[in-house]
């Protein structure tokens, strides 16, 4: 059995197993990562072997790093990632090219409605009723989304928001807060099931599940990074900031929002935001937008975004698929009963 595992920012890791009684029986480790000293590729495959099939990437890792040398180097890959490889050998992990994912053009709905859709979907995802999912926001009315942990009276001027029309829902995934009005930025959720970041940290699970958005934003002519631990980033700032929300019942849901263009001055009126996270968010002075996508493409939003979903398209197995009429139903039955009330809205006042 074969698994292949390419380490975010880092090498290719691919193990091949035999497995007997329940236990690793034979191991063998390539892939075009480094290491020093050479005998220590056999240090890394005798560690494992022996080793029961239920176990973890990180109790496979731990036994690598136990069994290397002081003076052993693994170069673009980790003890853990090839925990990760020989998980996803036993079918215990899975990679993106074990799945067929359904891609979700944009549809233009209330932005309250995608924050509901959000759990709506990766529930779906966890029960299987629905493979991963890639999904475009589109919406028809201003909202200030908040993280799952943010409190409205530090995050919001209330008033200010009132003032500008501007609604409040607080979202399932933390992080900060986003400021959306129609067409001012570009937001996409994907949901997965847990399998395919088995084996990752959370930290390592938000770069990993963006690789796939460096290459599109690359093809619009944007050389992008990962900063840890939520931030996509290029040498002009920042552009976007994910948010995640793992379910006990084996889905993660992963978002990503990405400012267009955005009015700084009315942001700034009704997010209460520091002068340190203004400066982070590219506003310098009053007047200013936060448009790095506008700015440093030229391109129009819609044209952006459907360079993302060519660009998925081409390096994944997709179809084509759009919302139920269950899932808008169950959506908007979430909207009354949760994300607009009160008591979920305020639940960190």
């Amino acid at each position: 059995m074969r698994g292949e595992y390419k380490v975010p920012g880092g090498k290719l890791v691919v193990v091949d197993v035999e497995v007997a009684a329940g236990r690793l029986s034979q191991v063998s480790l390539s892939g075009d990562f480094f290491l020093e000293p050479d005998e220590a590729l056999g240090d890394i495959t005798a560690a494992v072997t022996g080793m029961p099939t239920t176990a973890d990437a990180a109790q496979l890792g731990h036994a690598i790093s136990g069994a290397l040398g002081d003076g052993a180097s693994l170069i673009g890959f980790t003890p853990e990632s090839v925990g990760v490889a020989i998980r996803r050998a036993l079918g215990h992990a899975t990679g993106w090219y074990d799945h067929t994912f359904d891609v979700i053009e944009p549809v233009v709905l209330d932005p309250a409605m995608h924050v509901a859709l959000d759990e709506v979907i990766t529930r779906e995802v966890a029960t299987g009723e629905r493979p991963p999912t890639l999904r475009f926001w589109d919406w028809d009315a201003p909202l200030v989304v908040i993280g799952s942990f943010q409190s409205v009276r530090n995050e919001v001027d209330e008033a200010a928001a009132a003032r500008h029309g501007i609604g409040i829902v607080r979202r399932i995934s933390g992080g900060g807060a986003m400021f959306m009005e129609p067409g001012n930025c570009i937001t996409y959720s994907l949901a997965v099931p847990t399998s395919l970041v088995d084996g990752l940290t959370f930290e390592q699970s938000y770069a990993f599940l963006d690789q796939w958005v460096m290459g599109a934003l690359a093809d619009v002519g944007i050389t992008a990074r990962y900063v840890p631990l939520n931030d996509i980033v290029s040498d002009q700032g920042k552009i976007g900031g994910a948010a995640q929300k793992r379910f006990a019942a084996g889905a993660v849901l992963h978002h990503v929002t990405m400012s267009y263009d955005i009015d700084a001055d009315k942001m700034s009126e009704v997010l209460r935001i520091g002068r340190e996270k203004i400066s982070d968010k590219g506003i310098t002075s009053s007047g200013k937008r936060v448009d790095p996508m506008r700015s440093q493409t030229g391109m129009a939003r819609d044209a952006i975004v459907a360079a993302f979903l060519a660009h998925f398209r081409a390096r994944y197995e997709t179809r084509t698929s759009t919302y139920t009429d269950a899932e808008l139903a169950a959506a908007r039955d979430l909207v009354e009963s949760k994300f607009t009330t009160t008591d979920w809205t305020n639940r960190v006042p």
